[in-house]
């Protein structure tokens, strides 16, 4: 939240030919209890004073020489410091007011003003100014803080395929319904099937019916399987020896999206003659 010690001590322009004006303003300021404020009588200035201290309030006059007040807002506009330009006109015309606002100032006060009137105005315009560049502030912490969560997830995601391949010889995820959406590693040309011609269950096809009733009855249970091992015979003849684990997958609504796991081929490992566990050599 914005306090009054704030408001106070927000940065003040004060644009305005005559200094008579600027006197005025200024001991108006002070004894409001302002203490940052500046001024100048050159429109001419104003961008670049702008440019260099980023006002939180701008009070301008419209009446000037040279440059008026319309010319000042419209080359402020261009400068794109701010999405917001906090400028408060003062002006004798209230004729000029619509024009005004339609140029980019945010307040209108007509001379002669009312110094209660306009105190009022300048409190409010500082305290939406200084909750707007509050507001800019915390949505540059929160995409600071996405950025550095999307390095971390990018981070955690790049180990985490790194130790899939380490561990196992490939990595593949379900949908709820059992169709593969991922695989990732070299399974199909372990397996001898062309990717083109590749099933979406070729990881877990011809396996025999004992095997194929444990996986089943864990998928159906929803639970984890680990090690699943299972038999299949390649386009050669020959049999393949591989052991699967996996796990449920559940949405943050605690709703079944699917199954996610490893495999390996242990075909090295298996005798010729029975089907058996095998101690997996570390990689």
């Amino acid at each position: 939240m914005i306090n009054t010690t704030d408001i106070l001590n927000a940065n003040i322009l004060i644009v305005d030919d005559q200094q008579a004006n600027i006197d005025l303003l200024e001991q108006m300021l002070t004894e409001a209890g302002y203490s940052n404020f500046t001024s100048t009588t050159d429109p001419f200035a104003v961008c670049a004073l702008h440019s260099e201290h980023h006002f939180d309030l701008l009070l301008l006059d419209l009446q000037m020489p040279g440059m008026d007040g319309f010319q000042v807002m419209e080359a402020l506009q261009q400068l794109e410091i701010d999405s917001y330009v906090p400028i408060l006109v003062i002006t004798a015309q209230p004729g000029h007011k619509l024009r005004a606002l339609a140029s980019g100032a945010k307040d209108f006060v007509s001379k002669p003003f009312d110094l209660v009137e306009l105190k009022t105005r300048i409190h409010n315009m500082l305290e939406v100014r200084l909750l707007y560049k509050q507001l800019e502030q915390h949505n540059q912490i929160l995409e600071q803080m996405v950025q550095e969560r999307t390095a971390e997830l990018r981070e955690s995601e790049a180990r985490f395929r790194c130790l899939a391949e380490l561990s196992s010889d490939w990595y593949w995820e379900q949908d709820a319904v059992g169709n593969y959406t991922r695989t990732h590693g070299a399974v199909l040309e372990m397996l001898g099937i062309p990717a083109e011609d590749a099933p979406d269950d070729a990881v877990l096809s011809q396996k025999n019916e004992s095997e194929l009733v444990i996986l089943r009855a864990n998928i159906a249970a929803r639970r984890p399987f680990l090690d699943l091992l299972f038999r299949r015979q390649s386009v050669d003849g020959e049999y393949q020896y591989f052991q699967v684990s996996g796990e449920p997958v559940f949405d943050a609504s605690g709703r079944f999206t699917g199954y996610r796991g490893i495999g390996r081929n242990v075909t090295e490992c298996m005798g010729a003659a029975s089907i058996r566990r095998c101690e997996l050599k570390p990689v």
